[in-house]
C-alpha cells in the first residue's frame, strides 16, 4: 500500500479483540478519517443514501462531500444490537442496509484515504487499487475479559454476547460476501492481540505499511 496516493485500510475484527480501537488509532497515525458501523448507519439514517440521493447532492453542492463528512461527525449513534425475547443482544442486519452502506463505502473510498472498520468492507472494496485488508483476532479468554470489563457484564452474559455477535457477523459476511470472515485469504495482515496493546498493534501495522512502500 502506498500512503502517498489515495489509500484504503479495512479492519475486520472479533468482538473483544480491541480491533475497533486499533482501527481508530491507526487512522489517527495515518492522518485520515476513521469510519465504523455506527457512523455508517448514521449516514444511512440521515441521508438514506440511495444512488439518486448521492447524485442529487453532487449536482446541487460543490462541497457535497464536506457536508457529508460534517454531518457524520454529528450523526446520532445507531444501535448495533437489539434484545431478543430473552433480553440477549442480537445483531441487526438487512439487505437494504447492506446496499446503502456499500454505496456509501464506495463513495468514501473514491473521495478520500480512510480506515474502515467492519461492515464486510474487505469484500465491498476489494477492487480498490491501493488498499490494506486487516483482521484483528484474540483468544476467547482475552475477549471475554475485555467484554466483561468494557460492558460491565458477568462471565455468562459476556459469553452470550460474544457467541451472538460472532454468529451474526459470520452470517452477515457469508450472506453478502459469500465467504467466511475468518478465511485468512481475505486479508493481507492478520494480528493476534494476545499480549499486545492497541498501540503495539498499530506499531506493527505501520511497520508493515512502511516495509511495503520500500
Amino acid at each position: 500500500m502506498n500512503t502517498k496516493e489515495r489509500f484504503l485500510v479495512t479492519v475486520n475484527r472479533e468482538l473483544g479483540s480491541g480491533g475497533r480501537t486499533v482501527g481508530r488509532k491507526l487512522a489517527e497515525r495515518l492522518g485520515v478519517r476513521f469510519y465504523d458501523k455506527v457512523q455508517l448507519e448514521g449516514l444511512v439514517k440521515e441521508y438514506e443514501m440511495s444512488e439518486e440521493q448521492i447524485e442529487l447532492l453532487k449536482a446541487r453542492k460543490r462541497n457535497w462531500w464536506t457536508e457529508i463528512c460534517d454531518k457524520i461527525s454529528r450523526a446520532p449513534g445507531a444501535d448495533f444490537y437489539r434484545p431478543d425475547e430473552k433480553g440477549i443482544p442480537e445483531l441487526v442486519t438487512s439487505d437494504d442496509l447492506f446496499r446503502s452502506e456499500s454505496r456509501i463505502l464506495r463513495e468514501i473510498a473514491a473521495e478520500e484515504s480512510c480506515v474502515v472498520a467492519g461492515r464486510a468492507a474487505f469484500f465491498v472494496l476489494k477492487a480498490h487499487p491501493n488498499s490494506l485488508r486487516i483482521l484483528i483476532r484474540a483468544s476467547m479468554a482475552s475477549r471475554m475479559e475485555r467484554v466483561m470489563r468494557k460492558q460491565g457484564l458477568t462471565e455468562e452474559a459476556a459469553a452470550s454476547v460474544i457467541e451472538k455477535v460472532d454468529a451474526g457477523r459470520e452470517n452477515y459476511t457469508k450472506k453478502f460476501a459469500g465467504v467466511s470472515r475468518y478465511d485468512t485469504r481475505n486479508y493481507d495482515l492478520v494480528l493476534n492481540m494476545d499480549g499486545l496493546t492497541e498501540d503495539d498493534a498499530v506499531d506493527l501495522i505501520m511497520q508493515y505499511i512502511e516495509r511495503s512502500e520500500k
